[in-house]
This record gives C-alpha cells, structure tokens and sequence, in this order.
C-alpha cells in the first residue's frame, strides 16, 4: 500500500494549500442536485451506515473521481487521466508529467489496486486482493525535511480511522445514512461535504485529503480482478 499521511504545519505543496481549498470550497458551493443525497454522493463515497459493516450506498469510485476531477480542473486541458502505470515503461517520466499537469491547476485520476491506493480501512480492501480503487491527485507536495508526496483527495469516508470518526456523527442512529441525509438542507450537504474534505484548519484538510507517499521510480502492482 503507498504510504499516507495527513498535512501538517510546514508541509509545502503546489499548488497551495490555500488555492486548493478555496478551490474545492467554490466548487462544493457551486454543486447541483435534485435532492440532498444526490448532492453528498457528488463528493462522498459513503457507508450506508455509521457501523461500516454493511457496505456502501455505491462503488462508482471511477466515475465519482471523473466528475470531481473536472469539477476540480480549471486549468488549461481540464482533467488528466493517465495511462495505466502498472505498465508504463518509463515510469519516472510518466510521474514527472504528472506533477506539471498539477502544477497547471489540473487534477490527475490514479486509478490502482485497492490494496495500493486505497485507505488502510477501506471496505473495499478483500482477503482476495482483487478490486481496483480511483482517487484524485490535486498537488505535490514537499516536508520540511525534504521527503516528497502527491496530495491526494479519496472521496471514501471508510478509508481511514479518522475518516470513519469524521463520519459517525453524521449517520448515526438505526435508520442509516439514506434516510438520515435525505433530510438536510443544501446548507447542511455543504458543511458534511466540507468537514470531510476541508476540515477546520486554513493550514490543512480533513481526512479524506491525504499525502501519498509515491515511489516514483516503480511501476504499480497490476489490478487483479474477481
């Protein structure tokens, strides 16, 4: 699994902090729906409960990061969705290409493994090893003491332990996440949406915007299918 980590104060990342999160705000504000769920579902990849043992309202991670991606992409080009880098020859090139188009305020689709890109709690992890997850890469990114990572958004809220205490409040009680969301305003989408993504601190993001930890000189592990 690539290694991942949260933002922390010192963390340097192109483009900005700042201009990713007033990006991400404006295009939550700006998101159309017919009804509350529809809207959570734009950004959300969801449980259908707070327990998490009971699935997911949907599995369309490659669709969800497509929307969101060009929802995110105002740069010239607008997405970018590279090629499969479980067979790229020349993999550090691929990477290095990678890192201008997020430089250009352009998002890049990484589509790989579920046991690779995927959170360490992810439902979607398998004894099996086989599935693929989709996630949205938005900058790179430097540590004060230098170490290098892609900044990533994975829109699944089982991902990680933080993500899975970020969501229980919103879904708790027996009657699950459909009927709990149904009935709240596009004001209460926008908060949910934003505590998830965003977070609290003007310095960072919530925890479903993570550092990956990329070795770029590899090729990834190839998606196994059921």
């Amino acid at each position: 699994m690539i290694e991942q980590a949260y933002v922390q104060i010192g963390d340097v990342t192109t483009p900005t902090v700042a201009t990713l999160r007033a990006r991400i705000s404006q295009a939550i504000d700006a998101t159309v729906a017919a009804t509350a769920l529809d809207r959570l579902k734009v950004w959300l990849q969801m449980p259908t409960d707070s327990t998490f043992f009971n699935g997911v309202l949907d599995k369309l991670c490659g669709e969800r990061a497509k929307d969101l991606g060009e929802r995110l992409s105002p740069g010239a080009g607008g997405l970018y969705e590279p090629g499969d880098l479980s067979a790229a020859v020349e993999i550090a090139p691929k990477w290095a290409g990678i890192s201008t188009i997020l430089h250009g305020d352009r998002a890049v689709t990484l589509n790989g493994p579920t046991g690779h890109v995927a959170g360490s709690k992810s439902t979607f992890h398998n004894k099996q090893g086989t599935g693929f997850h989709v996630i949205l890469l938005l900058a790179t990114g430097q540590e004060p003491g230098g170490r290098s990572f892609f900044l990533g958004l994975d829109p699944d809220v089982s991902a990680t332990p933080e993500s899975r205490n970020a969501w229980i409040p919103v879904a708790l009680g027996g009657a699950g996440t459909v009927a709990k969301v149904s009935a709240f305003t596009d004001a209460k989408c926008n908060q949910v949406i934003k505590a998830m993504i965003l977070g609290n601190s003007p310095d960072g993001f919530g925890p479903l915007v993570r550092k990956y930890y990329v070795d770029t000189t590899a090729s990834f592990p190839a998606i196994k299918r059921a």
